[in-house]
């Protein structure tokens, strides 16, 4: 089980590395955030280990290097963390701030999850398998997490968005990560567990 962290500036986790994107906005006033969001991503996808990832969320991606950005062009998303395949963890968005990670969506009862969620990004492809390194580093970010913001959920974004979202996706172990967090059953989706 991982031990909480109190490393934060303001909404920032100091073991991860700073880098800002545009893309965030304020949170409503009354949001409660309960919700740590999973997703996987990686580009073009199935590609790791480049800068892709972090150009597409500082907007400076370059739409004509692969085929690929054709369909993706224009876009402007983010998400508060993202977890390279090897364990580093960048930080995009200041958690107290409201990511554009999660679109149209609906968790426990209420829309738009951006408003009151926490994103993480995991390097990887929708399922594919992740590198057992990204476990406990998630582990330990969650943990992190859960010690600055009254987290009661984890979800997958397939949860939050279904039909529409598939990430994670089936290579993603949802037991490891409840047992390194040792947090309740009823924190993670149900047909996961």
């Amino acid at each position: 089980m991982f031990e909480p962290s109190g490393d934060w500036d303001g909404g920032w986790w100091q073991p991860a590395e700073r880098r800002p994107s545009p893309n965030h906005g304020p949170r409503p006033a009354d949001a409660c955030i309960d919700l740590i969001v999973v997703h996987s991503i990686s580009l073009p996808p199935g590609v790791y280990g480049g800068g892709e990832v972090e150009a597409l969320f500082a907007n400076t991606l370059d739409w004509d290097a692969h085929p690929y950005f054709a369909t993706i062009r224009g876009i402007e998303v983010s998400a508060h963390f993202f977890v390279r395949r090897d364990g580093q963890v960048l930080q995009f968005v200041d958690g107290d701030r409201r990511a554009w990670h999660a679109g149209r969506s609906s968790y426990r009862g209420r829309d738009n999850c951006n408003d009151d969620s926490i994103g993480i990004e995991l390097e990887g492809l929708e399922g594919d398998t992740f590198d057992p390194r990204q476990y406990p580093v998630l582990a330990r970010l969650c943990a992190a997490i859960g010690h600055r913001y009254p987290i009661r959920h984890v979800a997958g974004h397939s949860d939050i968005a279904p039909g529409r979202k598939g990430d994670p996706g089936d290579g993603f172990d949802w037991g490891a990560l409840r047992r390194s967090l040792d947090w309740t059953l009823s924190a993670f989706p149900r047909h996961k567990m």
